[in-house]
């Protein structure tokens, strides 16, 4: 049966404590409200710019976000993908290189931080490979796809990098960037887990869940009005931020709230800089934009 979620927000522990709470720290107290910085597509690479891409520029933003989030001492960090890219001579060893020298600025923020999967960082490394060398606080790095709970909201990230049949995308050996799919075995875990919380939820993929098409391109994934109804279903999902798109999008469906962000990676200079600060309450999703980034006050529930 769908919950309404006016009425899943009324009966949720966002507005009574738990009597059981797992925070990502264990030092952290109860909020009723939580802030968390979320950047994307940073597409860090030493190669040269290509039209708005300026790719070796990505490192330095990168670190002005990090210094940012650890001066407003947010909860977590979260990258919606697209974390690093490769040159033209698609090297192993020179991609490697490139996610490690990422991982390592993003890695200086205080506290927990998170990874989406995007498309370019399956390129010329594999999904195994990407994992391996970042850290998602908590999490195996066996796990693609993935939930966890800060304060009082639950979490969850979801990965669209899988061909239909299952199997990861790598684009080394000829993947379909457009052909995106989340497959059966994640929408059966996506199910499970969102029957396992009472917790306002925010799910974060790179990929939009909603139809998306520019210049004749697919940038959506296949499955998104599956996804789209498991979680209105729910009754308990806010929203969903993706990236992909370089571009600011918001669109309200059924009560979620769709919202995609501008690439770290674009255009030249820290001014050109791209990312925010969410803050979550009982009542309300207000995004900061930094430098590019727009500002935005979306109403969860009245």
């Amino acid at each position: 049966m769908k919950i309404h979620r006016r009425t899943f927000l009324k009966q949720s522990s966002l507005f009574t404590i738990a009597t059981t709470v797992l925070p990502l720290n264990a030092c952290q107290s109860f909020k009723s409200s939580l802030r968390f910085g979320i950047t994307t597509d940073s597409h860090y690479a030493n190669r040269p710019s290509e039209g708005t891409r300026f790719y070796r520029q990505s490192l330095d933003k990168m670190q002005e976000f990090i210094n940012m989030m650890n001066k407003e001492k947010v909860d977590f960090i979260i990258h919606l993908g697209d974390f690093k890219d490769e040159d033209i001579n698609r090297k192993e060893a020179d991609t490697l290189f490139y996610l490690k020298e990422m991982e390592s600025v993003y890695g200086k923020f205080k506290g927990p931080r998170f990874h989406c999967i995007g498309n370019h960082d399956v390129d010329s490394i594999t999904k195994k490979q990407f994992l391996e060398n970042i850290d998602n606080t908590g999490i195996s790095k066996n796990e693609s796809y993935y939930s966890f709970d800060s304060n009082n909201f639950h979490f969850i990230v979801l990965d669209a990098n899988f061909n239909k049949d299952g199997t990861d995308h790598f684009f080394k050996e000829g993947s379909n960037w457009q052909d995106t799919n989340l497959t059966q075995k994640q929408i059966d875990w996506l199910k499970m887990d969102l029957k396992k919380t009472n917790r306002p939820i925010i799910v974060f993929c790179h990929h939009p869940l909603f139809e998306y098409y520019h210049k004749g391109n697919k940038y959506h994934i296949n499955d998104y009005e599956i996804v789209q109804d498991i979680l209105e279903n729910s009754g308990k999902v806010l929203a969903a931020f993706q990236g992909h798109v370089h571009n600011e999008t918001y669109q309200e469906i059924n009560n979620i709230h769709y919202v995609t962000q501008f690439g770290m990676i674009d255009y030249d200079g820290l001014e050109n800089n791209s990312f925010a600060i969410v803050e979550l309450t009982e009542t309300d999703i207000t995004i900061k934009g930094f430098k590019r980034t727009s500002g935005k006050s979306i109403k969860v529930y009245q």
